[in-house]
Protein backbone atom coordinates (compact mmCIF):
# COMPACT_ATOMS: atom_id res chain seq x y z
CA UNK A 1 0.00 0.00 0.00
CA UNK A 2 1.60 3.51 -1.17
CA UNK A 3 0.61 6.27 0.20
CA UNK A 4 0.90 10.07 -1.72
CA UNK A 5 3.41 12.64 0.54
CA UNK A 6 0.64 15.15 1.06
CA UNK A 7 -1.59 12.26 2.99
CA UNK A 8 -0.94 11.99 6.69
CA UNK A 9 0.83 8.37 6.90
CA UNK A 10 -1.01 5.84 8.78
CA UNK A 11 0.27 6.19 13.03
CA UNK A 12 0.48 3.29 14.52
CA UNK A 13 1.55 3.62 18.30
CA UNK A 14 2.96 0.41 19.82
CA UNK A 15 2.87 -0.81 23.88
CA UNK A 16 4.87 -3.55 24.53
CA UNK A 17 5.04 -5.32 27.94
CA UNK A 18 8.65 -4.39 29.33
CA UNK A 19 10.19 -7.77 29.09
CA UNK A 20 12.37 -8.85 26.42
CA UNK A 21 9.96 -11.89 25.34
CA UNK A 22 7.31 -9.54 24.42
CA UNK A 23 9.06 -6.20 23.56
CA UNK A 24 11.46 -8.04 20.68
CA UNK A 25 7.83 -9.30 18.50
CA UNK A 26 6.81 -6.06 19.06
CA UNK A 27 9.80 -4.05 17.60
CA UNK A 28 9.71 -6.95 14.77
CA UNK A 29 6.11 -5.62 14.17
CA UNK A 30 7.16 -1.51 13.89
CA UNK A 31 9.40 -2.89 11.36
CA UNK A 32 7.34 -4.48 9.15
CA UNK A 33 4.25 -1.66 9.62
CA UNK A 34 7.33 1.20 8.95
CA UNK A 35 8.19 -0.94 5.54
CA UNK A 36 4.69 -0.84 4.09
CA UNK A 37 4.85 2.76 4.87
CA UNK A 38 3.20 3.34 8.19
CA UNK A 39 4.24 5.62 10.85
CA UNK A 40 5.08 3.81 14.39
CA UNK A 41 5.49 5.33 17.93
CA UNK A 42 7.05 2.70 20.15
CA UNK A 43 6.65 3.04 23.50
CA UNK A 44 9.23 2.59 26.12
CA UNK A 45 11.11 3.61 29.61
CA UNK A 46 14.88 5.14 29.72
CA UNK A 47 16.28 1.68 31.05
CA UNK A 48 14.60 -0.64 28.36
CA UNK A 49 15.56 2.53 25.68
CA UNK A 50 18.96 1.84 26.58
CA UNK A 51 18.85 -2.31 26.30
CA UNK A 52 17.47 -1.67 23.08
CA UNK A 53 19.96 1.36 21.60
CA UNK A 54 21.37 -1.17 18.95
CA UNK A 55 17.80 -1.78 17.48
CA UNK A 56 16.78 1.84 17.84
CA UNK A 57 20.74 3.47 16.03
CA UNK A 58 19.32 0.53 13.21
CA UNK A 59 16.13 1.77 12.64
CA UNK A 60 17.39 5.03 12.27
CA UNK A 61 20.01 4.32 9.70
CA UNK A 62 17.95 2.84 7.73
CA UNK A 63 15.70 5.54 8.13
CA UNK A 64 12.32 3.84 9.10
CA UNK A 65 9.68 6.34 10.16
CA UNK A 66 10.36 4.43 13.57
CA UNK A 67 10.28 6.64 16.65
CA UNK A 68 11.08 5.00 19.85
CA UNK A 69 9.63 7.36 22.52
CA UNK A 70 10.97 6.78 26.38
CA UNK A 71 8.42 7.81 29.08
CA UNK A 72 9.41 8.37 32.62
CA UNK A 73 8.20 4.83 34.68
CA UNK A 74 7.33 6.36 38.34
CA UNK A 75 9.14 3.62 39.91
CA UNK A 76 9.22 5.58 43.32
CA UNK A 77 5.76 5.97 43.79
CA UNK A 78 4.59 2.00 43.71
CA UNK A 79 7.70 1.46 45.91
CA UNK A 80 10.23 0.47 43.45
CA UNK A 81 13.94 1.37 43.04
CA UNK A 82 14.82 3.65 40.20
CA UNK A 83 15.56 1.87 37.38
CA UNK A 84 13.89 -1.03 38.10
CA UNK A 85 11.87 -0.95 34.75
CA UNK A 86 11.68 -4.31 32.94
CA UNK A 87 10.01 -7.41 34.58
CA UNK A 88 13.09 -9.50 34.34
CA UNK A 89 14.62 -6.92 36.98
CA UNK A 90 12.15 -8.47 39.75
CA UNK A 91 11.65 -11.79 41.35
CA UNK A 92 8.65 -11.29 43.59
CA UNK A 93 5.20 -11.44 42.94
CA UNK A 94 4.56 -8.25 44.75
CA UNK A 95 7.15 -6.71 42.56
CA UNK A 96 5.95 -7.60 39.33
CA UNK A 97 2.30 -6.17 40.37
CA UNK A 98 4.12 -2.63 41.36
CA UNK A 99 6.01 -2.97 38.28
CA UNK A 100 1.94 -3.36 36.43
CA UNK A 101 0.91 -0.51 38.31
CA UNK A 102 4.01 1.79 37.47
CA UNK A 103 3.29 0.80 33.97
CA UNK A 104 -0.43 2.03 34.16
CA UNK A 105 1.05 5.35 35.43
CA UNK A 106 1.88 6.16 31.79
CA UNK A 107 -1.53 6.79 30.72
CA UNK A 108 -1.21 10.59 31.23
CA UNK A 109 1.92 11.01 29.54
CA UNK A 110 1.31 8.78 26.86
CA UNK A 111 -1.90 10.72 25.98
CA UNK A 112 -0.13 13.85 26.72
CA UNK A 113 2.37 12.83 23.98
CA UNK A 114 0.24 11.40 21.78
CA UNK A 115 -2.06 14.98 21.82
CA UNK A 116 1.05 17.30 20.91
CA UNK A 117 2.12 15.33 17.37
CA UNK A 118 1.22 16.87 14.13
CA UNK A 119 0.51 13.56 12.62
CA UNK A 120 -2.31 11.66 15.22
CA UNK A 121 -2.49 8.48 15.96
CA UNK A 122 -4.41 5.92 13.88
CA UNK A 123 -4.50 3.06 16.56
CA UNK A 124 -2.81 1.99 19.66
CA UNK A 125 -1.70 -2.11 19.27
CA UNK A 126 -0.49 -2.99 22.93
CA UNK A 127 0.33 -6.28 24.97
CA UNK A 128 -1.99 -7.84 26.81
CA UNK A 129 -0.68 -7.19 29.71
CA UNK A 130 -0.91 -3.19 29.06
CA UNK A 131 -4.91 -3.03 29.57
CA UNK A 132 -4.57 0.66 30.62
CA UNK A 133 -3.89 1.12 27.19
CA UNK A 134 -7.82 0.48 26.32
CA UNK A 135 -8.80 3.63 28.31
CA UNK A 136 -6.14 6.03 26.61
CA UNK A 137 -7.41 4.52 22.79
CA UNK A 138 -10.83 5.24 23.89
CA UNK A 139 -9.84 9.04 25.43
CA UNK A 140 -8.04 9.02 22.03
CA UNK A 141 -10.85 8.16 20.10
CA UNK A 142 -9.19 5.45 18.37
CA UNK A 143 -8.87 1.46 17.93
CA UNK A 144 -6.57 -0.43 19.92
CA UNK A 145 -6.15 -3.85 19.17
CA UNK A 146 -4.61 -6.51 21.68
CA UNK A 147 -1.45 -8.16 21.02
CA UNK A 148 -1.50 -11.51 22.10
CA UNK A 149 2.15 -13.21 22.27
CA UNK A 150 1.00 -16.50 22.45
CA UNK A 151 -0.16 -18.57 18.76
CA UNK A 152 -3.84 -19.38 18.23
CA UNK A 153 -3.64 -22.56 19.60
CA UNK A 154 -2.70 -21.85 22.88
CA UNK A 155 -4.85 -18.59 22.70
CA UNK A 156 -7.75 -20.81 22.31
CA UNK A 157 -7.22 -22.30 25.47
CA UNK A 158 -6.39 -19.24 27.32
CA UNK A 159 -9.19 -18.10 25.90
CA UNK A 160 -11.78 -20.84 26.95
CA UNK A 161 -10.44 -21.50 30.27
CA UNK A 162 -11.09 -17.62 31.43
CA UNK A 163 -13.90 -16.88 30.09
CA UNK A 164 -15.70 -20.44 31.05
CA UNK A 165 -13.96 -20.52 34.25
CA UNK A 166 -13.11 -24.05 33.39
CA UNK A 167 -10.91 -24.51 36.64
CA UNK A 168 -13.43 -22.88 38.92
CA UNK A 169 -15.07 -26.06 40.35
CA UNK A 170 -11.62 -28.01 40.31
CA UNK A 171 -10.02 -29.15 43.75
CA UNK A 172 -6.99 -31.08 42.07
CA UNK A 173 -4.57 -29.10 40.28
CA UNK A 174 -2.97 -31.87 38.25
CA UNK A 175 -6.47 -33.41 37.41
CA UNK A 176 -6.85 -33.83 33.62
CA UNK A 177 -10.37 -32.00 32.28
CA UNK A 178 -11.34 -31.98 28.75
CA UNK A 179 -11.17 -28.87 27.53
CA UNK A 180 -15.27 -27.72 26.65
CA UNK A 181 -15.37 -25.97 23.00
CA UNK A 182 -12.40 -26.90 21.51
CA UNK A 183 -12.38 -28.18 17.80
CA UNK A 184 -11.03 -31.47 19.13
CA UNK A 185 -10.69 -33.77 22.65
CA UNK A 186 -7.76 -31.85 24.55
CA UNK A 187 -7.20 -32.76 27.75
CA UNK A 188 -5.04 -30.08 30.36
CA UNK A 189 -4.29 -29.34 33.95
CA UNK A 190 -5.17 -26.13 36.17
CA UNK A 191 -1.06 -26.80 37.31
CA UNK A 192 0.28 -26.43 33.38
CA UNK A 193 -2.46 -23.62 31.71
CA UNK A 194 -1.85 -20.05 31.75
CA UNK A 195 -2.37 -18.61 35.00
CA UNK A 196 -3.44 -15.18 33.86
CA UNK A 197 -2.42 -13.02 37.02
CA UNK A 198 -4.52 -15.14 38.93
CA UNK A 199 -2.24 -14.96 41.96
CA UNK A 200 -3.47 -12.79 45.08
CA UNK A 201 -3.30 -9.46 44.50
CA UNK A 202 -3.72 -9.63 40.88
CA UNK A 203 -7.40 -9.76 40.84
CA UNK A 204 -8.33 -6.72 39.71
CA UNK A 205 -5.45 -6.32 36.97
CA UNK A 206 -6.86 -9.96 35.47
CA UNK A 207 -10.13 -8.58 35.41
CA UNK A 208 -9.04 -5.48 33.34
CA UNK A 209 -6.91 -7.79 30.99
CA UNK A 210 -10.38 -9.51 30.16
CA UNK A 211 -12.14 -6.48 29.58
CA UNK A 212 -10.16 -5.00 27.49
CA UNK A 213 -9.60 -8.09 25.53
CA UNK A 214 -13.47 -8.17 24.71
CA UNK A 215 -13.66 -4.51 23.92
CA UNK A 216 -10.88 -4.33 21.78
CA UNK A 217 -10.99 -4.02 18.00
CA UNK A 218 -9.13 -6.90 17.53
CA UNK A 219 -6.27 -9.07 17.73
CA UNK A 220 -2.95 -9.49 16.84
CA UNK A 221 -0.74 -12.55 17.24
CA UNK A 222 2.82 -13.48 16.27
CA UNK A 223 2.02 -16.64 14.22
CA UNK A 224 0.78 -17.65 10.52
CA UNK A 225 -2.77 -18.91 9.29
CA UNK A 226 -0.94 -22.08 7.52
CA UNK A 227 1.06 -23.29 10.92
CA UNK A 228 -2.73 -23.71 12.43
CA UNK A 229 -5.37 -23.08 10.52
CA UNK A 230 -8.35 -25.12 12.53
CA UNK A 231 -6.96 -23.01 15.99
CA UNK A 232 -6.76 -19.58 13.99
CA UNK A 233 -10.56 -20.12 12.68
CA UNK A 234 -11.91 -21.11 15.76
CA UNK A 235 -10.28 -18.98 18.04
CA UNK A 236 -11.63 -15.95 15.76
CA UNK A 237 -14.99 -17.28 15.70
CA UNK A 238 -14.94 -17.79 19.63
CA UNK A 239 -13.62 -14.26 19.77
CA UNK A 240 -15.99 -13.01 17.46
CA UNK A 241 -12.80 -10.50 16.25
CA UNK A 242 -10.65 -10.52 13.63
CA UNK A 243 -7.44 -12.42 14.65
CA UNK A 244 -4.30 -10.74 12.31
CA UNK A 245 -2.11 -13.33 12.53
CA UNK A 246 1.13 -11.36 11.35
CA UNK A 247 3.78 -13.98 11.98
CA UNK A 248 6.83 -15.10 11.70
CA UNK A 249 7.54 -11.13 12.74
CA UNK A 250 11.57 -12.14 12.93
CA UNK A 251 11.44 -12.68 9.44
CA UNK A 252 11.28 -9.00 8.82
CA UNK A 253 15.01 -8.86 9.49
CA UNK A 254 16.70 -10.10 6.78
CA UNK A 255 20.29 -10.08 6.57
CA UNK A 256 22.42 -11.28 9.35
CA UNK A 257 23.71 -8.12 11.21
CA UNK A 258 20.06 -6.97 11.41
CA UNK A 259 20.01 -10.39 13.16
CA UNK A 260 22.64 -9.84 15.55
CA UNK A 261 21.16 -6.70 17.26
CA UNK A 262 17.58 -7.87 17.72
CA UNK A 263 16.75 -7.91 21.42
CA UNK A 264 19.39 -7.70 24.41
CA UNK A 265 23.15 -6.57 24.21
CA UNK A 266 24.77 -10.18 23.05
CA UNK A 267 27.04 -11.70 26.47
CA UNK A 268 29.32 -13.66 23.34
CA UNK A 269 30.48 -11.73 20.19
CA UNK A 270 28.27 -12.75 17.61
CA UNK A 271 31.56 -13.47 15.61
CA UNK A 272 33.05 -15.48 17.76
CA UNK A 273 29.82 -17.65 17.60
CA UNK A 274 29.38 -18.27 14.29
CA UNK A 275 32.85 -19.43 13.59
CA UNK A 276 32.07 -22.23 16.25
CA UNK A 277 29.04 -22.51 14.28
CA UNK A 278 30.71 -22.75 10.91
CA UNK A 279 33.34 -25.61 11.91
CA UNK A 280 30.48 -27.85 13.01
CA UNK A 281 28.97 -30.43 10.70
CA UNK A 282 25.48 -29.39 8.66
CA UNK A 283 22.34 -30.56 10.98
CA UNK A 284 24.86 -31.66 14.22
CA UNK A 285 24.75 -29.05 16.61
CA UNK A 286 22.07 -28.79 19.69
CA UNK A 287 20.92 -25.49 20.73
CA UNK A 288 20.27 -25.21 24.50
CA UNK A 289 18.43 -22.26 25.32
CA UNK A 290 15.40 -21.25 27.76
CA UNK A 291 14.55 -17.74 26.97
CA UNK A 292 15.10 -14.66 28.78
CA UNK A 293 12.75 -14.94 32.29
CA UNK A 294 14.22 -18.18 33.18
CA UNK A 295 16.48 -18.92 35.94
CA UNK A 296 17.78 -22.61 35.65
CA UNK A 297 18.72 -23.35 39.18
CA UNK A 298 22.39 -24.98 39.17
CA UNK A 299 21.42 -28.58 40.20
CA UNK A 300 19.42 -28.60 36.62
CA UNK A 301 22.61 -26.90 35.33
CA UNK A 302 24.40 -30.24 36.48
CA UNK A 303 21.82 -32.56 35.02
CA UNK A 304 21.51 -30.85 31.62
CA UNK A 305 25.86 -31.00 31.58
CA UNK A 306 25.97 -34.15 32.20
CA UNK A 307 23.44 -35.22 30.21
CA UNK A 308 24.47 -33.34 26.85
CA UNK A 309 28.38 -34.92 27.67
CA UNK A 310 26.82 -38.05 27.63
CA UNK A 311 24.86 -37.81 24.37
CA UNK A 312 28.56 -37.00 22.66
CA UNK A 313 26.27 -34.40 20.43
CA UNK A 314 27.98 -30.96 19.31
CA UNK A 315 25.91 -28.37 21.76
CA UNK A 316 25.65 -24.41 22.15
CA UNK A 317 23.99 -23.82 25.69
CA UNK A 318 22.96 -20.98 26.71
CA UNK A 319 23.06 -20.44 30.70
CA UNK A 320 20.75 -18.29 32.90
CA UNK A 321 20.97 -18.70 35.96
CA UNK A 322 19.98 -16.42 39.47
CA UNK A 323 22.52 -19.11 42.12
CA UNK A 324 25.82 -17.25 42.64
CA UNK A 325 27.86 -17.24 39.57
CA UNK A 326 30.67 -18.82 41.55
CA UNK A 327 29.23 -21.75 42.27
CA UNK A 328 28.39 -21.98 38.27
CA UNK A 329 31.80 -21.40 37.62
CA UNK A 330 33.02 -24.06 40.15
CA UNK A 331 31.04 -26.47 38.85
CA UNK A 332 31.94 -25.69 34.59
CA UNK A 333 35.66 -25.10 35.97
CA UNK A 334 35.72 -29.08 37.70
CA UNK A 335 36.83 -30.35 34.15
CA UNK A 336 33.30 -30.42 32.46
CA UNK A 337 34.50 -27.13 29.99
CA UNK A 338 37.84 -29.16 29.80
CA UNK A 339 36.38 -32.40 28.75
CA UNK A 340 33.30 -30.79 25.67
CA UNK A 341 35.36 -28.60 24.69
CA UNK A 342 36.02 -29.80 21.13
CA UNK A 343 32.00 -30.16 20.68
CA UNK A 344 30.38 -27.59 23.37
CA UNK A 345 30.37 -23.87 23.16
CA UNK A 346 28.85 -22.20 26.34
CA UNK A 347 27.13 -18.91 26.50
CA UNK A 348 26.51 -17.16 30.14
CA UNK A 349 24.00 -14.64 29.56
CA UNK A 350 22.07 -13.36 26.73
CA UNK A 351 22.37 -14.95 22.93
CA UNK A 352 21.44 -13.78 19.89
CA UNK A 353 18.84 -16.81 19.40
CA UNK A 354 17.73 -16.08 15.79
CA UNK A 355 20.86 -15.92 14.30
CA UNK A 356 22.38 -19.08 15.63
CA UNK A 357 18.90 -21.02 14.87
CA UNK A 358 19.57 -20.15 11.31
CA UNK A 359 22.45 -21.67 11.07
CA UNK A 360 23.02 -24.71 8.60
CA UNK A 361 24.88 -26.36 11.42
CA UNK A 362 21.76 -26.30 13.54
CA UNK A 363 19.85 -30.10 14.02
CA UNK A 364 18.27 -29.73 17.19
CA UNK A 365 16.76 -27.02 19.47
CA UNK A 366 16.24 -28.08 23.78
CA UNK A 367 13.76 -25.15 24.12
CA UNK A 368 11.31 -23.76 26.89
CA UNK A 369 8.07 -23.62 24.32
CA UNK A 370 7.83 -19.57 25.02
CA UNK A 371 6.20 -18.86 21.66
CA UNK A 372 9.03 -16.22 20.26
CA UNK A 373 11.37 -19.55 20.50
CA UNK A 374 9.02 -21.89 19.34
CA UNK A 375 7.93 -19.63 15.99
CA UNK A 376 12.07 -19.16 15.64
CA UNK A 377 12.40 -22.77 15.82
CA UNK A 378 9.80 -23.85 13.26
CA UNK A 379 10.50 -20.67 10.50
CA UNK A 380 14.28 -22.11 10.70
CA UNK A 381 13.26 -26.13 10.26
CA UNK A 382 14.78 -27.04 13.57
CA UNK A 383 13.10 -30.12 15.01
CA UNK A 384 12.84 -29.21 19.20
CA UNK A 385 13.18 -30.99 22.75
CA UNK A 386 10.31 -29.50 24.57
CA UNK A 387 11.36 -28.71 28.27
CA UNK A 388 8.05 -26.45 29.19
CA UNK A 389 8.48 -24.00 32.32
CA UNK A 390 5.42 -22.02 33.05
CA UNK A 391 2.33 -19.84 31.39
CA UNK A 392 1.40 -21.59 27.89
CA UNK A 393 4.09 -23.22 27.51
CA UNK A 394 2.93 -26.44 28.12
CA UNK A 395 0.03 -26.09 25.54
CA UNK A 396 2.84 -24.82 22.89
CA UNK A 397 4.22 -28.45 23.83
CA UNK A 398 1.26 -29.87 22.57
CA UNK A 399 1.01 -28.09 19.35
CA UNK A 400 4.79 -28.66 19.00
CA UNK A 401 4.95 -32.67 19.98
CA UNK A 402 1.36 -33.63 19.03
CA UNK A 403 -0.32 -31.71 16.64
CA UNK A 404 2.82 -30.33 14.30
CA UNK A 405 5.00 -33.36 15.01
CA UNK A 406 8.39 -31.57 15.03
CA UNK A 407 8.96 -32.05 18.84
CA UNK A 408 9.97 -34.63 21.72
CA UNK A 409 9.32 -33.93 25.20
CA UNK A 410 12.24 -34.33 27.53
CA UNK A 411 9.52 -35.49 30.32
CA UNK A 412 8.55 -32.30 32.32
CA UNK A 413 5.69 -33.21 35.27
CA UNK A 414 5.65 -29.99 36.82
CA UNK A 415 5.93 -25.71 36.59
CA UNK A 416 9.00 -24.05 37.37
CA UNK A 417 9.12 -20.27 38.05
CA UNK A 418 11.45 -17.82 38.95
CA UNK A 419 9.73 -17.54 42.34
CA UNK A 420 10.39 -20.81 43.34
CA UNK A 421 12.91 -22.11 45.47
CA UNK A 422 15.17 -23.98 44.48
CA UNK A 423 14.25 -27.46 46.54
CA UNK A 424 10.76 -26.88 45.27
CA UNK A 425 12.13 -27.32 41.45
CA UNK A 426 11.41 -30.75 40.17
CA UNK A 427 14.55 -31.48 38.51
CA UNK A 428 14.85 -33.22 34.89
CA UNK A 429 17.74 -36.14 35.25
CA UNK A 430 20.47 -36.60 32.95
CA UNK A 431 19.08 -39.68 32.01
CA UNK A 432 15.91 -38.08 30.33
CA UNK A 433 17.98 -35.30 28.63
CA UNK A 434 20.47 -37.88 26.95
CA UNK A 435 17.32 -39.93 25.48
CA UNK A 436 15.36 -37.09 24.69
CA UNK A 437 18.70 -35.54 22.80
CA UNK A 438 19.72 -39.04 21.11
CA UNK A 439 15.75 -39.06 20.10
CA UNK A 440 16.05 -36.13 18.29
CA UNK A 441 19.12 -36.02 16.69
CA UNK A 442 19.44 -39.99 15.88
CA UNK A 443 18.73 -41.42 12.01
CA UNK A 444 16.13 -43.42 12.66
CA UNK A 445 12.57 -43.42 10.51
CA UNK A 446 11.13 -40.92 13.05
CA UNK A 447 13.88 -38.82 13.54
CA UNK A 448 14.40 -38.37 10.01
CA UNK A 449 10.51 -37.34 8.80
CA UNK A 450 9.98 -34.87 12.12
CA UNK A 451 13.30 -32.75 10.53
CA UNK A 452 11.09 -33.41 6.61
CA UNK A 453 7.96 -32.27 8.76
CA UNK A 454 10.09 -28.97 9.98
CA UNK A 455 11.66 -28.19 6.40
CA UNK A 456 8.25 -27.95 5.34
CA UNK A 457 6.83 -25.54 8.12
CA UNK A 458 10.11 -23.48 7.61
CA UNK A 459 8.96 -22.79 3.83
CA UNK A 460 5.23 -22.05 4.70
CA UNK A 461 6.65 -19.74 7.31
CA UNK A 462 8.80 -17.90 4.83
CA UNK A 463 5.91 -18.17 1.75
CA UNK A 464 3.58 -16.53 4.26
CA UNK A 465 6.14 -13.56 4.65
CA UNK A 466 7.13 -13.38 1.49
CA UNK A 467 3.40 -12.24 -0.38
CA UNK A 468 1.68 -15.03 1.53
CA UNK A 469 -1.47 -14.65 4.17
CA UNK A 470 1.29 -12.38 6.64
CA UNK A 471 1.70 -9.71 4.18
CA UNK A 472 -1.73 -9.69 3.17
CA UNK A 473 -2.67 -9.44 6.51
CA UNK A 474 -0.08 -6.54 7.25
CA UNK A 475 -1.20 -4.27 4.61
CA UNK A 476 -5.06 -5.17 5.47
CA UNK A 477 -4.43 -4.24 9.50
CA UNK A 478 -3.05 -0.59 7.87
CA UNK A 479 -5.45 0.07 5.98
CA UNK A 480 -8.44 -1.20 8.80
CA UNK A 481 -6.89 0.92 10.98
CA UNK A 482 -7.03 4.21 8.54
CA UNK A 483 -10.46 3.55 7.61
CA UNK A 484 -12.00 2.43 11.38
CA UNK A 485 -10.94 5.91 13.03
Amino acid sequence: MKFEEETPKPHFVLVPFMAQGHTIPMIDMAHLLAKQGAMVTFITTPANATRIESTIDRARELNLPIYFVPLRLDCAKVGLPEGCENVDKVLGKEQVKSLTDAYSLLHKPLVSYLQAQSNPPSSIISDLCQPWTGDVARELGIPRFMFNGFCAFSSLCRYIIHHERVFEKVADDNGLIILPGFPHHLEISKAKSPGNFNSPGFEQFSEKILEEERRSDGVVTNSFYELEPVYHEAYQKKIGKKVWSLGPMFLCNTDMSAIAVRGDKASVDPKRCLQWLESMKPGSVLYVSFGSMARTVISQLKEIALGLEASRRPFLWVIKSDDEASDIEKFLAEGFEERIRDRGLIIRGWAQQAMILSHPSLGGFVTHCGWNSTIEGISNGVPMITWPHCAEQFLNEKLIVDILKVGVPVGVKSITSRTMEAHEVSVVKRDYIEKAVLKLMGEDTDAKERRMRARELKQKARQAMDGGSSYSNIQQLIEYATTRK
